[in-house]
């Protein structure tokens, strides 16, 4: 009984730490980073790749949202590894409406989707070419869990008089 509580308990501990099932990479090109895309963005037009990052801002349209992403490389998991240099910006365009209280920034996504132009634009007052991405798969990322506050905290103190 005791073997089968403890298998059971390992089977759920397993399932919760697997994450979230990894996006569809067939036929998507994932060597090539945004920088690389808006290089050659003549030549890569119309591939489909597999990016992820940090939001950096959201921003619902009419019919799509918007999202503005400081690319990161990719884990095994294809989790953004925020901790290694970043790789560029992009932009990314989902069809239909996203929260963008859900979607904020500096939350994390991973997405698939197909290279279709560059937009020009700025960060702060300097120009720059943004690779654009039409989604086809779109994962946003838990927040990272924080560790709670002690509620109570105990000390000794000394004091010393003149």
């Amino acid at each position: 009984m005791y073997r089968f509580l403890g298998l059971l308990s390992l089977l759920l501990l397993l399932a919760g730490c697997a994450g979230s099932p990894p996006l569809e990479t067939r036929g998507v090109m994932q060597s090539v980073t945004p920088g690389q895309a808006e290089a050659e963005f003549r030549r890569l037009e119309g591939t489909r790749v597999l990016w992820g990052g940090v939001i950096v801002s959201s921003r619902n349209l009419r019919e799509t949202t918007r999202l503005e992403i400081l690319a990161f490389p990719l884990d095994n998991r294809q989790r953004p590894r925020t901790e290694a240099d970043p790789l560029g910006r992009f932009l990314a365009e989902q069809a239909g409406y996203l929260e963008t209280q859900d979607y904020a920034p500096g939350r994390e996504v991973t997405l698939t989707g197909t290279l279709t132009a560059t937009r020009e634009g700025k960060i702060g007052e300097a120009g720059y070419t943004y690779p654009f991405v039409r989604v086809g798969q779109l994962h946003l990322w838990p927040e990272p869990q924080r560790e709670p506050e002690p509620r109570f905290h105990f000390g000794i103190g000394v004091i010393f008089g003149n």
